[in-house]
């Protein structure tokens, strides 16, 4: 009797368990960008968040935590109440890159993070300054070459694509150039615009408005097929540097504690968000390729990813600055 007792009231629990994860959300939910406003991150994620308020019926919140390459931002989120009410973005950056450039980050993306969905692929736009003497790819690494070690390339950081797509760069081509990270990429595109700065590789939706303006100088895009949205450029790779390839990329992720009921909830949310018809044609239109897909088929492509630019960071020599 005891024994049917017990199983009776575990049974209860259960289904209390599920009736609680079922009524998920009950109140508003926040996004953490790790990035600053007005960047692609944050343009990306408040689009898709705003779909995400009509789908959860529920205020989306999108909170900006910016510094450290995205590692405060992504500590806040690790260290979030694993409830579900707060979650945010993982990149390019801060699931990939930061580990391996940095020694000892506050948190352990395989421990302390687990994934909600892969969002969207991007690409960066190379751009330069137009007080430089150069219009191509070809000419900017003959002045490359012409003067080394004079040329700046500017990023929103250690880690970035930004950052990983000039490293790359000069390791195929074989010029000298530096770096100079920034706190934020609207700060680096205001030096390179002002000429204090040389040139920049940029995602389409940050960079792309002072391209299209002519204040600054597209010469080409990262991706290995070209943008729809700047169908005149030619990808690095057609425009002398064969072979060359970034293509940035952000998901959303959660504490490791969150239950997977609302992980669950939440990806199947998300994955809506991003098929919706408006929201995935603005995408398009900024540049991104939407994507989608279960929470393992993310964390299948991080692990990808930090084994291909692992091997990237030690042939180039990328290194904090």
């Amino acid at each position: 009797m005891k024994i049917a007792s017990l199983a009776l009231v575990l049974a209860l629990l259960g289904l209390a368990a599920d009736s609680t994860h079922a009524e998920y959300p009950e109140r508003p939910i926040r996004i953490i960008v790790p990035s600053a406003p007005g960047g692609g991150p944050d343009v990306g994620t408040r689009l898709i968040g705003a779909e995400l308020t009509n789908l959860l019926s529920q205020q989306i919140v999108v909170e900006n935590r910016v510094g450290a390459s995205g590692t405060i931002g992504t500590d806040a989120i690790s260290r979030a109440t694993p409830d579900g009410y707060t979650f945010g973005q993982g990149n390019f950056t801060s699931l990939n890159t930061s580990r391996i450039l940095m020694a000892k980050l506050p948190y352990n993306p395989d421990r302390d993070l687990q994934a909600i969905v892969f969002a969207y692929m991007s690409r960066n736009i190379l751009a330069v300054t137009p007080q430089l003497p150069v219009k191509s790819v070809p000419e900017l690494i003959q002045h490359a070459r012409q003067n080394p070690g004079q040329l700046i390339y500017t990023s929103s950081g250690n880690g970035t694509s930004m950052h990983f797509s000039g490293a790359l760069f000069c390791l195929m081509t074989g010029v000298e150039m530096r770096h100079v990270p920034y706190k934020a990429a609207q700060q680096a595109i205001i030096d390179i615009i002002a000429g204090r700065g040389h040139l920049m590789f940029d995602n389409v939706q940050s960079i792309g408005p002072h391209v299209k303006s002519g204040r600054l100088r597209g010469l080409a895009v990262t991706s290995a097929n070209r943008s729809s949205s700047y169908p005149d450029l030619p990808t690095v790779s057609e425009a002398g540097v064969p072979g060359f390839e970034v293509s940035p990329w952000a998901g959303y992720i959660a504490p490791s504690g969150v239950p997977k009921p609302i992980i669950k909830r939440l990806n199947a949310a998300l994955n809506k968000a991003i098929e919706t018809p408006a929201v995935r044609d603005k995408l398009i239109e900024m540049g991104l390729e939407p994507r989608g897909g279960a929470p393992e088929e993310f964390a299948v492509f991080v692990r990808r990813e930090v084994a291909k630019w692992t091997d990237v960071a030690k042939r180039a020599n990328v290194r904090i600055e």
